[in-house]
């Protein structure tokens, strides 16, 4: 169970992590200024398991994966937007940040809200409001480069040939 941190429709990368920050890869580092400027009390108050939800377009802007690492360093347990960016969609699943796009779950979970994510279904409970949704749940293939913790940590333990079978 996580606390909910709600942004709003194109949020762009910079403002996930603005470039000025972007001289490391070390995601506990970029963790530090995430959000630096549209909501500063993010990086002070993110306890671990939190969950970030966004509306349209979430992750828009530069294709720099600095932005799904800072938000992974950040200890967020996963994102649930409307929909993503597609460069976005592919830095976040290479770095194993599970996302998912429910736009009912958006529109209903307000900031501060305790949410409840599975993983592996996509099933999302809104304990403040006794809400649940459906997101689409991950291909199985996403499932295991999550669970590696990216693309880079599974092709070092498996063969190229389980990602596509």
């Amino acid at each position: 169970m996580g606390k909910a941190w709600m942004f709003g429709e194109n949020l762009n990368t910079d403002e996930i992590i603005p470039g000025r920050f972007n001289i490391t890869i070390d995601p506990i580092e970029l963790a530090k200024n995430i959000f630096f400027e549209i909501k500063p009390a993010y990086a002070i108050n993110v306890k671990n398991g939190d969950i970030i939800g966004g509306g349209q377009n979430f992750g828009c802007g530069s294709s720099r994966e600095h932005a799904p690492i800072a938000i992974k360093g950040s200890q967020a347990k996963c994102i649930i937007a409307s929909s993503y960016a597609r460069i976005f969609f592919r830095n976040a699943i290479n770095i194993g940040l599970p996302i998912f796009e429910c736009p009912e779950a958006v529109a209903d979970i307000e900031e501060g809200n305790e949410v409840v994510v599975d993983i592996s279904s996509g099933n999302i409970n809104n304990i403040t409001k006794g809400h649940t949704y459906q997101a689409r749940a991950l291909p199985d293939f996403f499932l295991k480069i999550v669970a590696a913790g990216g693309i880079v940590n599974f092709l070092k333990d498996h063969n190229i040939q389980e990602l596509v079978a």
